[in-house]
């Protein structure tokens, strides 16, 4: 008998496979102590249960009969213990003093609840897991608001997230979105919250949360890909500030046509830091400290204060490169710029300063994309 196998039939039903996994949100995991460790805790949470039962009865052997006759051992202690705790109850040892049974109502029973609680603890943990994660995917909804959207988390992602955590966005702030799930976890073991899936689809970067979101990392690894997701984002969210990364420099127009604020070619700028490096290794190094933030210089944009207005950008205490006035980016020596007034905003070079954050009016530019 043979099976007939259509062109695509594979791509299809991985497709299919794919679609079960996908469209789902993972958040960071808490510190989990090995499976190990969880086991040995806990029989030695029962063993201490074990053994102060079995000295409460012991201490309290006189008020307790014995079938077999003679009297309460400490090794008859421990047997009716183990009966008791593991609710068999052969009857061949019972209390029998008044002291006894009330000592059994208001002792011996609430350990016993503990005994089992502890030998249960494993199954109980895992039934209620999934209640836990998804009450904490609801909090983790309501209370996602103005946060960064991570659209690839290659070297282009990975760099230009962590640029911006630098600056001081915090990692709850985050969330990542990727096909892969392997790349998910490991976003999610760095601490930010992850979902597999296609970004090009609206209902996966829904549960992203994109209509919420301030900001829209876009850093796939394909050109037409980052074209639909700059569609799809732009179509949810009219207000976010979306910026993406293109290999190649002719699909720039196209990638802002979609609706992206800021597009960085990644190829071509690489190409430009690697001509510069060749013609001065110094200007080089300087450029590459500029676009690491946190560290030596940075580049950053912030507005103009009161004690500026009316100055020019050679009289201003920081090292301005270009004024940002309405939609217009000039330079410093630019003759429009005149004096600066209030609503201005200024592009300078200041000095880093470890572990200060920047800040909330002031923002770092965005970091050069590299392959």
């Amino acid at each position: 008998m043979f099976h007939v196998k259509l062109p695509g039939q594979d791509a299809i039903a991985r497709q299919a496979d794919e679609h079960l996994v996908t469209h789902r949100v993972k958040l960071p995991k808490k510190v989990v102590e090995h499976p190990i460790g969880q086991v040995a805790k806990r029989l030695s949470m029962a063993l201490v249960v074990l053994v102060v039962t079995a000295l409460i009865v012991y201490v309290d052997r006189d008020g307790y009969n014995d079938n077999a006759g003679g009297g309460m051992t400490l090794l008859d202690a421990f047997y009716y213990a183990t009966v008791t705790l593991s609710t068999t109850g052969y009857g061949d040892i019972t209390p029998a003093s008044d002291t006894a049974r009330l000592t059994n109502i208001l002792v011996i029973t609430p350990l016993r609840v503990l005994f089992l609680i502890i030998l249960v603890g494993t199954t109980l943990e895992a039934l209620t897991e999934r209640t836990r994660e998804e009450w904490r995917l609801t909090r983790w909804r309501s209370t996602l608001r103005d946060h960064t959207v991570v659209i690839g988390f290659g070297t282009k992602g990975r760099s230009a997230i962590r640029t911006v955590c630098a600056t001081g966005l915090k990692k709850e702030q985050v969330v990542v979105v990727d096909p892969s799930s392997k790349v998910i976890d490991a976003a999610t073991a760095e601490g930010y919250a992850g979902i597999v899936g296609d970004a090009t689809r609206s209902e996966v970067l829904k549960r992203a949360e994109v209509h919420k979101a301030r900001q829209i990392i876009i850093a796939t690894q394909r050109d037409d890909t980052a074209v639909l997701v700059a569609l799809t984002a732009r179509q949810l969210n009219r207000g976010a500030n979306i910026v993406a990364a293109v290999r190649e420099e002719e699909n720039a127009p196209l990638l802002k046509q979609s609706g992206a604020d800021a597009v960085i070619t990644s190829a071509s700028a690489a190409g430009r830091l690697l001509g510069l490096s060749v013609l001065s290794p110094s200007a080089g190094m300087v450029m590459e400290d500029l676009i690491q933030q946190g560290s030596g210089l940075d580049i950053v944009e912030r507005p103009v204060v009161k004690a500026e207005v009316g100055k020019t950008p050679r009289e201003i205490t920081d090292l301005v490169v270009s004024v940002i006035r309405g939609h217009r980016v000039l330079g410093y020596d630019d003759p429009a710029v005149g004096t600066l007034e209030l609503t201005d905003r200024l592009i300078t070079i200041v000095r880093a300063t470890p572990g200060s954050q920047i800040a909330p009016d002031v923002r770092p530019l965005p970091p050069m994309p590299r392959n």
